[in-house]
């Protein structure tokens, strides 16, 4: 066997999910012994046998992804309570294992994950999706590209083509809870838990629970950074949809009869608010200009 298929077996191996107690599978992938297939690939030692060492990257593989799994989703899990996280993270990464070389990206399935497995967050399915939307927008937010920021000299004279998008970087949300809110509550409560930890998890059980028995409402979150810190900053319905119809690439003049279209201000707020609302999001350097790429074709 060569180094490669040396390389690969090892990877292949380290990759199975731990067994009970955490321990290393007894069987790989396909169904051989772990034994056997560590004897394979791994020189016993004095004190330890070939599996006993393999358990040992194993075992620190497979922590390391819990751990860092664990530390993206603390609003969840304050939603559906840590012995029932524990095992959807564990079913989650079974069915929906890393392919990408960062720890970034291990949660970038598991929305659409929860949709088809929704046994795992009980009688809290809409409340957890919409956690795990935010929780995901999140980590987008923070480490996100960004495309150069507008100009102000593009808005002297803007014309009717004007198209400005929204940094990628920034998700734009529509929840049913304020589960922005409530990741705000659990994360000072994990803060603050080293001296008063019994404390802690009883207010975040409490907030969670005042959460979930909220009347469900329409919210509109836009999800960003500013100096590498990530904010939720709650939109105007309007303003949500302008937003909406900028990042689809909608010109701006279109972008906003979109989003008054259905609106029930008056003609003489729009002004203002489309000021107000535009100064904020060059502050945050949310706008980017489109540019036209070569044989690209802009709605």
């Amino acid at each position: 066997m060569n180094l490669l298929e040396t390389q690969r077996s090892m990877a292949a191996a380290l990759m199975v999910p731990l067994g009970r107690n955490g321990r290393v599978a007894r069987k790989t992938s396909d169904g051989n012994s772990m034994a056997a297939e560590a004897a394979r690939i791994i020189k016993p030692k004095d004190r330890l046998s070939s599996l006993e060492r393999l358990e040992i990257y194993s075992r620190s593989y497979w922590f390391r992804l819990l751990d860092s799994f664990t530390d993206d989703f603390p609003g969840l899990r304050a939603i559906v309570g840590e012995k029932a996280f524990e095992r959807l993270a564990n079913a989650y990464l079974r069915e929906r294992p890393s392919r990408s070389f960062t720890l970034r990206d291990l949660g970038s399935q598991l929305i659409e994950w929860l949709e088809v497995n929704p046994a795992f967050v009980r009688r809290h399915r809409a409340l957890a999706l919409d956690m795990a939307r935010l929780e995901w927008a999140h980590i987008v937010a923070f480490d996100g590209p960004q495309y150069p920021v507008l100009d102000p000299e593009h808005l002297l004279e803007p014309g009717p083509g004007l198209r400005l998008g929204v940094q990628p970087y920034v998700t734009l949300l529509e929840l049913q809870y304020p589960v922005d809110e409530l990741r705000v509550a659990v994360r000072s409560n994990e803060e603050g838990s080293a001296t008063a930890s019994n404390a802690a998890s009883h207010r975040t059980r409490r907030a969670v629970q005042k959460v979930g028995q909220a009347r469900k409402e329409q919210i509109f979150v836009a999800v960003h950074r500013v100096n590498s810190s990530v904010y939720y900053r709650r939109l105007e319905p309007e303003e949500f949809r302008l937003l909406e119809a900028l990042r689809d690439g909608r010109p701006v003049v279109r972008a906003i009869q979109e989003a008054f279209g259905e609106s029930t201000r008056k003609a003489e707020e729009i002004p203002g608010l489309l000021e107000s609302w535009f100064g904020a999001w060059a502050q945050f350097g949310w706008l980017t200009v489109l540019q036209k790429r070569k044989g690209s074709r802009l709605k």
